[in-house]
């Protein structure tokens, strides 16, 4: 992944996306699961979990010592089109059973953010999963349609996991009877 960044507020002529309005490069995904915030806290945040319902991610771990905090970093194999990379990221953000966030690329010159919200409904929770695209890079393509792609795959890809990430989490409550085994309800 590059993180090189230009010094100079001026567009970069080698780099046709230079300039462009990044509003459009985001998304928010919902669903409701049957399992309380606290819970699902505790699922999202251990990223290593993240393989059993991404279609796009694996192999995520914390780099020793690294935990759902503020400051841990992790890593991950990311795959799409065929192809296959690994990505760094930072969490930027962990309030345990509301909220968790990690920048693709670290807090300082990350790429993509992505926030993961809870709130509690019912017997359960809602769980909001907003990307946003924070800066361009060549990594990501050098048109605005690549961006677009981008992004319309990632929607596509969050929102498989939320559905993936509530059916597991009711299958594990109908596997124990009631609840998953060693998460608090």
């Amino acid at each position: 992944m590059s993180t090189t960044t230009s010094g100079s507020a001026a567009p970069n002529p080698r780099n046709s996306l230079d300039g462009l309005d990044l509003t459009p490069f985001t998304f928010t995904r919902r669903c409701w699961v049957e399992l309380a915030p606290d819970s699902v806290y505790s699922l999202i945040s251990d990223v290593s979990m993240i393989e059993n319902w991404s279609p796009s991610a694996s192999a995520v771990s914390y780099e020793p010592g690294g935990g759902p905090r503020v400051g841990a970093r992790f890593s991950g194999r990311n795959r799409r089109d065929g192809r296959e990379w690994v990505t760094y990221s930072e969490v930027v953000h962990a309030d345990t059973g509301a909220a968790f966030a990690f920048v693709v690329g670290g807090a300082e010159k990350g790429i993509v953010r992505w926030d993961w919200h809870l709130y509690k409904q019912g017997a359960g929770s809602i769980v909001q999963q907003t990307w946003r695209l924070l800066r361009t890079d060549p990594v990501l393509g050098n048109a605005p349609e690549d961006l677009y792609a981008l992004r319309d795959h990632m929607a596509n890809s969050a929102e498989a996991t939320l559905i993936s990430l509530a059916e597991w989490i009711a299958g594990q409550r109908k596997e124990c009877g009631s609840r998953p085994s060693g998460l608090p309800l």
